[in-house]
């Protein structure tokens, strides 16, 4: 290899060799050569930088982390946090690092588990860091790196937040590893870590590791996305493309042969659009497989696995059934005989023998992984899912298919943006095993392959701030900061720089000037009185004087006199001042000057902050409003806003309704509960029901003592959601107690079958739902110092069982 370098590159590559020899070490390790992207932003780390790295889903950007594991691992001390933002990649990382540096050496935190918690690499939810930021828990000791898989889940509107709150309390010595999806505004989110992090560097590659090749599958005929004659540009839509989009998807000669790039075929055209199994023959008769078809809907993905194999589809051989079935037989062993029938268990294994699944949240998430590790080993080769597989986890795929290009958000269907485009199609081309990704769009009539082109030709989207100040955050702030410090540092967050740049270099330096105050005032302390009080007298004497001589001759007798009587007593009280006789009192008084031209100018920058407030320091102050109302925060003898005794219980809550929690149980309202009743309850304030879901009636939730509890939790609801919108903040959904028989009877011991058929609810979103609840019962045993919290801690047992408990990790 060395050989074919010139004389000029071998010197580069010794220099390089030389100046950065742990990433040379690194490197070697691998076995393979880092693309430049990966040198560049790992060398940044080497030199003590963070940095920010933005490129293409598939690209390698977990190189850059590793590097920052390995970086730490080097050291005696050093300890790493990986961040991510879903537990099922958490758990993915954290098995990736036990294998390479062993059990003793990494933990895992999520929330539903807690292993090895003191290693020096530990994975973790974004969440899981947040709370420990806040809580200064003793684990920090020691950290050096953190590194933010998926960072820009801080546009998520629901939890974006979170990220935001760590970038910017995270101690400064920490170097920060940004991993990013190709964003559009990677720079401008580089500026801003740069404005609260210090040093970081930004490198945005644009390029996949893996080429992708675009295709539409018109009825039978796959053509290309783009003119591949080379007699046009670059992204000229296929002239056949536009020539059937004209007719109508109609072509001119039902025998006319095509070429299609890579592909040739003489096919007669069909009617109608080729239904899944056709399209899964097509794929494997043209070695397109493994592939993944995206669907958009839960019942479709499953609908889709049952066509395919109504249809006698069957991709695997008998060496290959006879492995998935270990497989899944080992992955599935806890699972309960009498629960494997409810969660479709045999059916699932039959699909999953003849080389076909389907990927949801609504799936059992042991389900889920399974079918992941199946289709990373290449036994499992069709997967319908929907689009959260494109979020993070490692499924690389041959081909990726869209069979529509409009989804359901929630209130209509909506075509699907560049951004969502890109995050689908980056599954496709796995590195290392495929020489091209393919990427499929279904023909529908209607479509328009202009605009498909440029759906496709624009791979990067905007990533804009979902911050805002939260209850718990408030007063966790200002527990650890005041009032004031508080909206400095709201000024800092990614929301108001993109509203306002300016404000967020003001801030840091107001941040950074006021611990320069604090040093120049010890610095000037005198041990025989306050010498700031006599720096103050010294300072107006010395401006007085000034101003005396410059209006010497403009000033009257009567000026004159008043301000040489104000100098004469300015004189006599320094004179009569404890710190005048002082041996050092111009070492002292050089300190007060540097302390008072600073001070100066903090003023000043004050000023500029507080005349261009954005909307987070006006959210905060609502926030802060509302809780001096309730009494969580209070105003000392002084005036400063602090925190009151009531405001520690609601540090220990987070969550959307935090401030409701905190109330409830400041008021008593569930000292009644039991186990059961209180498990019901948690699962009202973290259950989002879906949009066609009416309220349940009277008569469908749990009996007892839970119907006074419940009355009195919605009209407290109902008062401060008043209160909020007195404030002017937006105020929050009602309670919805669709789940809240189901969790009740789960907690008390009912089977699956008949808790699912109450819940109205796929096995995925019951479990999902539990962890939360068991998440909720779990800060409710830590706050609540009477019979709640050890009601809570029973609840969470009665919760936590069965399906719920099931995790591959522990």
């Amino acid at each position: 290899m060395t050989d074919q370098l010139s004389p000029a590159e071998r010197f580069a590559a010794a220099r390089s060799r030389r100046s950065l020899p742990r990433l040379e070490s690194f490197r070697e390790g691998l076995g393979f050569d880092l693309d430049p992207f990966q040198r560049t932003a790992c060398a940044a780390l080497e030199e003590g930088r963070s940095v920010l790295v933005a490129a293409p889903t598939g690209a390698g950007k977990t190189i850059v982390a590793e590097f920052a594991v390995f970086l730490a691992m080097g050291s005696t001390r050093d300890k790493v946090f990986y961040t991510a933002p879903m537990k099922a990649l958490s758990n993915q990382k954290f098995q990736e690092f036990v294998a390479e540096y062993g059990p003793d050496e990494v933990g895992l935190l999520t929330g539903d588990s807690n292993i090895n918690s003191t290693a020096r690499i530990v994975v973790m939810t974004t969440e899981v860091l947040r709370n420990m930021l806040y809580a200064d828990s003793p684990l920090l000791r020691d950290l050096s790196y953190v590194v933010m898989d998926e960072v820009h889940y801080l546009a998520d509107r629901f939890r974006g937040a979170v990220w935001e709150e760590v970038i910017i309390h995270l101690p400064e010595s920490v170097r920060l590893v940004s991993l990013s999806a190709t964003v559009s505004n990677a720079e401008e989110f580089g500026d801003w870590l740069q404005a609260v992090r210090g040093d970081t560097d930004v490198v945005v590659s644009e390029d996949r590791p893996v080429p992708l090749q675009q295709h539409v599958l018109v009825r039978s005929k796959m053509l290309d996305l783009f003119d591949s004659s080379g007699l046009a540009g670059a992204n000229r839509v296929n002239p056949e493309l536009v020539r059937l989009a004209a007719a109508g998807g109609r072509p001119a000669s039902k025998s006319r042969g095509y070429h299609t790039g890579r592909y040739r075929q003489q096919v007669g055209w069909q009617s109608g659009r080729l239904d899944r199994p056709e399209v899964v023959a097509e794929l494997q008769s043209k070695n397109l497989l493994p592939a993944i078809f995206f669907v958009f809907s839960r019942a479709g993905c499953d609908a889709a696995v049952k066509q395919v194999l109504h249809a006698g589809v069957k991709l695997t051989n008998s060496g290959e059934r006879r492995e998935i079935r270990e497989i899944v037989e080992y992955r599935c062993r806890t699972l309960r005989d009498e629960d494997l029938a409810v969660l479709g268990y045999f059916e699932w294994l039959e699909g999953l023998e003849r080389g076909v699944a389907a990927h949801h949240a609504g799936m059992l998430p042991a389900f889920k992984e399974v079918v992941e590790e199946l289709f990373q080993r290449k036994l499992v080769k069709v997967v319908f899912a929907t689009e959260t597989l494109a979020l993070g986890i490692n499924m690389p795929a041959r081909t990726v298919v869209l069979e529509k290009l409009e989804k359901f958000n929630g209130e209509a269907r909506v075509p699907i943006t560049p951004g969502e485009y890109t995050q689908l199609t980056g599954r496709a081309g796995r590195r290392g095993i495929d020489v091209e990704g393919h990427s499929v769009i279904q023909w529908q009539d209607g479509l328009d392959p202009q605009a498909v082109a440029s759906l496709a030709s624009r791979r990067s989207y905007p990533l804009n701030s979902s911050f805002r100040p939260t209850y718990n955050m408030a007063v966790n702030l200002i527990e650890q900061f005041g009032r004031e410090r508080t909206r400095e540092i709201l000024e800092t967050s990614f929301a108001q720089f993109q509203a306002d740049r300016a404000v967020v270099d003001l801030a840091r330096k107001v941040r950074g000037q006021e611990e320069s105050l604090a040093g120049y005032e010890k610095a000037m302390q005198c041990h025989l009185g306050d010498f700031r009080e006599y720096s103050e007298l010294r300072r107006e004497l010395s401006d007085l004087e000034k101003e005396n001589a410059q209006r010497a001759q403009a000033q009257g007798r009567a000026e004159r006199d008043r301000r040489q009587r104000r100098m004469q007593q300015l004189r006599q009280r320094m004179k009569q001042h404890p710190c005048h006789g002082c041996s050092d009192r111009e070492q002292h008084a050089r300190w007060a000057e540097r302390w008072w031209r600073l001070k100066r100018d903090n003023d000043r920058l004050r000023s500029q902050i507080n005349g261009r407030t954005g909307a987070v320091a006006k959210r905060f102050d609502r926030v802060a409003e509302v809780l001096l109302e309730l009494g969580y925060l209070q105003r000392s003898d002084t005036g400063e806003v602090v925190v009151a005794p009531e405001g520690r219980l609601l540090r220990r809550i987070y969550g959307e309704r935090d401030l409701l929690a905190a109330e409830s149980l400041r008021l008593g309202l569930w000292k009644q509960l039991d186990a059961a009743g209180l498990a019901a309850m948690a699962t009202c304030l973290v259950y989002e029901p879906r949009r066609d879901e009416g309220a349940p009636g009277e008569q469908q939730l749990p009996r007892g003592a839970f119907r006074d509890a419940w009355d009195q939790t919605t009209d407290l609801w109902a008062q401060l959601d008043d209160l909020e919108r007195s404030h002017k903040l937006p105020g929050s959904e009602p309670l919805a107690a669709g789940l809240a028989i189901a969790m009740f009877r789960w907690a008390n011991g009912a089977n699956l079958d008949s808790v699912l058929r109450d819940a109205d609810l796929a096995a995925g979103d019951f479990v999902r739902w539990a962890k939360q609840t068991i998440d909720l019962l779990d800060q409710l045993s830590i706050v609540a110092e009477d019979e709640v919290g050890r009601t809570a801690r029973k609840a969470l047992d009665a919760v936590r069982r069965g399906i719920v408990e099931y995790s591959s990790v522990a």
